[in-house]
């Protein structure tokens, strides 16, 4: 699962600006997933966990406004699969400064396959349009 953290080209929506963000989402995930096999500490998985959700709601901040910006007609979806994913990584943070929840290889694994079929599925929408708008 090592190499599953890596971002690759395959993951380029063509928008200079966000696949940079997106190389980050992906390193912080990487970061939680070495803390994670480490057996690191609660405090040191949980520093990450926050750092990820900050970043994200950043990064999905940034992306819909330059949707907006643009006039991208499937906004209002892509908004609600931020809300999907920012509600659930929320959630499981609670649950786990209550000592309810740990991350396992099943929540990491969640991560990936969520941070990979967003980006190459539906981001990939997205980076089309704006390159046709001139946004590259």
């Amino acid at each position: 699962m090592d190499s599953a953290f890596q971002w690759n080209t395959s993951y380029s929506v063509k928008v200079e600006a966000m696949d940079a963000q997106h190389k980050r989402l992906f390193e912080i995930i990487r970061e939680l997933y070495t803390a994670m096999r480490a057996g690191h500490g609660k405090q040191v998985v949980g520093e990450v966990l926050h750092r990820l959700i900050e970043y994200t709601v950043q990064h999905f901040a940034a992306e819909e406004k330059l949707m907006e910006k643009n006039g991208y007609q499937l906004l209002a979806a892509h908004r609600i699969e931020h809300k999907t994913l920012t509600d659930k990584v929320v959630a499981f943070k609670k649950d786990f400064e209550a000592g309810s929840a740990t991350v396992t290889l099943e929540v990491m694994t969640f991560l990936q396959d969520w941070l990979t079929h967003h980006i190459q599925d539906v981001d990939q929408k997205y980076g089309a349009f704006l390159n046709s708008k001139g946004v590259h």
